[in-house]
């Protein structure tokens, strides 16, 4: 798809004004023009008026209604573009640069199907499984679209965003919800599906002790899925002490505070003296990272989950001379979608508790991005109602 253009902006650094054009619902959105909100460099965020794009054979177009806040759009926002595709450097599927709409854990209702589309209809109640993938590298020939050499996400590297009144994809990245999965869980498949993947790769057995570290979204998601998977001992690592209530109530058997406690013998001693079978990193700090393999047993693996903004350092010897592994994991590959679609509307996961805050567009970095910098302890996931209209 071309790179969308906008006609006018209201830029204030570090805020969101809406511009001259109405405040109006996803679902009515019929003219030329639409509402968006476009990442345009560290801190400059904007609710721009663009155009709508139109639908080509074999993409569908959907009118978002919720979308998450992920921390790598945080990420984004505090030191971008890094995702992003900078200027100068457009990114190699899409072919778009900056400014480009962001929101990539969306849910919404097909507007308009183009030639070809068999699996959808217009009014149909979806989600956006949002990789963006060649189909033909090295990695993606063997399946493993998540690894793909050009890699991109939907409302990072181009093709629009869940943060829009409308926007375009291909065909294969639109999921039908099930009738009792509702739009507002639609928009958490997303996280789910990387806490998914991560649990299916990873030589997790039932009888296994897990440790999490990290209770933040992810880490709730690895949580929650390993209670799916009947998992009976699981751990939890967090300093925030809203975020352990979280845990617990997610389903971890054990929480533990690292400032006050002391990780590797709580381990021990909840397991049976035997260690972790398993941990998951969702963190992604180093003093975590060291403890988490000594609390390991002999054999044990690490899952990193986490983007790094920093170098990690290894204890090489610990991994050595104790047999332990390290594994890597890139968000989700295909089918994880339909496994989490398939674990809501069944009741094996019940994530609607992760939702801590509803927001309107143009909201989106005042009652968003601002609250998970400064009140980050007692949120967890914060959804865009963008089918709500502005808030003036």
């Amino acid at each position: 798809m071309a790179t969308q253009t906008f006609t006018q902006d209201s830029t204030i650094v570090g805020t969101i004004r809406a511009t001259a054009v109405s405040a109006s619902p996803a679902s009515t959105s019929t003219s030329g023009t639409m509402k968006a909100v476009r990442f345009y460099g560290q801190r400059d965020i904007r609710l721009d008026t663009i155009e709508v794009p139109k639908v080509g054979a074999g993409k569908v177009k959907i009118a978002p209604k919720f979308c998450g806040i992920c921390g790598s759009d945080l990420h984004e926002y505090l030191g971008g573009a890094n995702l992003i595709p900078k200027p100068h450097h457009p990114h190699p599927i899409t072919k778009e640069t900056l400014p480009v709409t962001l929101g990539h854990e969306f849910s919404g209702i097909v507007q308009e199907v183009g030639e070809g589309v068999e699996s959808v209809k217009p009014g149909d109640r979806v989600c956006v499984q949002p990789i963006i993938y060649d189909g033909d590298c090295r990695s993606c020939v063997r399946g493993l679209v998540n690894c793909c050499d050009s890699n991109g996400f939907v409302g990072l590297s181009g093709w629009g965003g869940g943060l829009s009144e409308a926007m375009v994809v291909p065909e294969s990245c639109v999921k039908q919800l099930p009738a009792n999965v509702s739009l507002e869980e639609g928009a958490l498949v997303e996280p789910l599906a990387v806490g998914w993947h991560a649990v299916d790769i990873s030589p997790y057995r039932e009888d296994d002790s897990v440790l999490i570290l990290g209770a933040g979204p992810i880490g709730l998601a690895v949580c929650q899925v390993l209670v799916a998977r009947g998992c009976k001992n699981i751990i939890v690592c967090e300093v925030s002490t809203r975020r352990r209530e979280f845990a617990a109530q997610f389903g971890a058997h054990h929480t533990i505070d690292p400032v006050k406690e002391d990780l590797v013998a709580r381990v021990a001693e909840v397991t049976g003296g035997r260690g972790a079978d398993v941990a998951f990193d969702c963190a992604g700090a180093q003093a975590a990272l060291d403890t988490a393999f000594e609390s390991l047993k002999a054999r044990g693996t690490l899952v990193n989950i986490a983007i790094w903004e920093k170098r990690a350092g290894l204890a090489m010897n610990g991994l050595v001379f104790r047999e332990r592994s390290y594994l890597g994991v890139a968000t989700y590959t295909l089918g994880d979608f339909e496994a989490v679609l398939d674990a809501i509307s069944t009741g094996k996961m019940k994530p609607a508790g992760m939702i801590t805050k509803t927001i309107k567009l143009d909201q989106v970095v005042n009652e968003g991005f601002h609250a998970l910098i400064n009140d980050k302890e007692n949120q967890v996931k914060i959804l865009v109602d963008v089918g709500a209209g502005l808030s003036s």
